[in-house]
């Protein structure tokens, strides 16, 4: 188990051991879930995408809308 501190901004630093296994890097975003036990939180990654792509049945439709986002974002 790692811990972190949370700064006066609200802001964490995940351990550098738990960025490198999850390819989080600078400027990756991540999605929050609020769960009875406490918060996950997941990021959102190529690799994320990658080995969820096909759970919403959507022939391939949200992952082209969510890889179109991404490289809107990276454009500016």
């Amino acid at each position: 188990m790692e811990t972190a501190i949370i700064t006066s901004k609200g802001q964490m630093v995940i351990p550098s051991k738990i960025r490198n296994r999850y390819g989080i890097k600078n400027g990756t975003k991540v999605h929050i879930i609020e769960e009875e036990e406490g918060i996950r939180i997941i990021p959102i990654t190529h690799e994320t995408i990658e080995r969820n792509k096909g759970m919403f049945k959507t022939g391939g439709k949200l992952l082209k809308a969510l890889m179109e986002e991404k490289k809107k974002e990276r454009e500016l």
